[in-house]
């Protein structure tokens, strides 16, 4: 079975979280080994709150617009490489603003990435971040505002991230009032399926994780009738202690249940790629070729894309 070639759809996929440890290396002159163990997940890695440390190296080197552009091209090459065809990448403006890039210079250096990438399609989600309610929102507002004037030029939808546990998805109720953007949120990873219900409420259409739906039959049957996919990263989970492994992960009952596809959330943070995710899927815990063919269908069926641009998506897969 060859799965390096298969066509494959990622719709939850974090920029920052994706970089090669050797273009870390090499643009702060540390060693390999340092950068890896402060990249990766390893066993002191047990929580939500420890997985999302792993993040500070990698963010320290993307506050220039070159290296926005060169790691975007990095990562749209590796995807390349496991015949992924369609991506959508998400990441949060503000986080790159602490050497003066304007909001404006960080969303177009990334673009300007994707365009220099040609045999994939890839389009841009722009991240609030929970934290910032501390700010009383005011970044976030500035993302909102900047994901309205690139929105159908490169960016497709708005995200909202962070540390679920210690800021509630509740709390951000009115943050996304009357914004017309589709709306996805990451809930239901670190906490239970009422954060689900809140990101629902907010008027999300596809929900970040949402691995605890699984936890309440109301909820699922809401996911279905509202057309709701969930975008669940199995490693990741267990990486953020969600659960101990691949073989009782909520995903083996939520494919059966609802909508589901497949993601890596963070390449590099969790070691893993859709070819390994579908390996251990397929090997551990009895998914087919055709569950997995399944949910990139259902990736394509809920991505931020013309009805144009699925059909086209879904005659590869279907022919791969």
């Amino acid at each position: 079975m060859d799965l390096l070639n298969l066509a494959k759809v990622e719709l939850h996929l974090h920029l920052d979280g994706s970089i090669r440890v050797s273009t870390v290396s090499e643009l702060l002159n540390l060693d390999i080994d340092l950068v890896s163990n402060k990249m990766m997940c390893n066993k002191d890695t047990k929580s939500l709150t420890d997985y999302l440390t792993k993040f500070d190296l990698p963010i320290s080197i993307l506050q220039s617009s070159d290296n926005l552009t060169r790691v975007t091209v990095e990562l749209l090459e590796d995807l390349k490489k496991e015949n992924v065809i369609y991506a959508e990448i998400r990441f949060a403006p503000m986080l790159h603003t602490r050497c003066g890039l304007s909001y404006d210079e960080v969303v177009n250096s990334v673009i300007r990435g994707i365009n220099k990438v040609s045999g994939i399609k890839c389009n841009l989600i722009l991240c609030c971040m929970r934290n910032d309610i501390d700010n009383n929102n005011i970044n976030n507002k500035k993302t909102i505002e900047i994901a309205k004037k690139y929105y159908n030029k490169g960016v497709v939808a708005l995200d909202l991230a962070g540390d679920e546990i210690k800021y509630p998805t509740y709390l951000f109720k009115d943050l996304f009032k009357d914004v017309s953007i589709p709306l996805t949120i990451h809930a239901g990873e670190a906490s239970d399926y009422h954060s689900i219900y809140s990101a629902i409420e907010m008027g999300a259409c596809r929900i970040g994780h949402g691995i605890s739906a699984v936890e309440n039959e109301d909820l699922i049957d809401m996911l279905n009738d509202k057309n709701i996919l969930l975008e669940v990263c199995v490693q990741s989970n267990i990486d953020t202690g969600y659960c101990s492994t691949k073989i009782n992960h909520p995903i083996n009952r939520l494919i059966n249940l609802v909508d589901v596809s497949i993601n890596t959330d963070n390449r590099t943070v969790s070691n893993t790629s859709l070819t390994k995710e579908y390996e251990d899927l397929i090997n551990l815990c009895n998914f087919s070729l055709d569950d997995i063919k399944r949910c990139n269908i259902n990736a394509i069926n809920h991505a931020f894309i013309s009805e144009e641009e699925k059909r086209e998506l879904i005659d590869i897969i279907k022919k791969n």
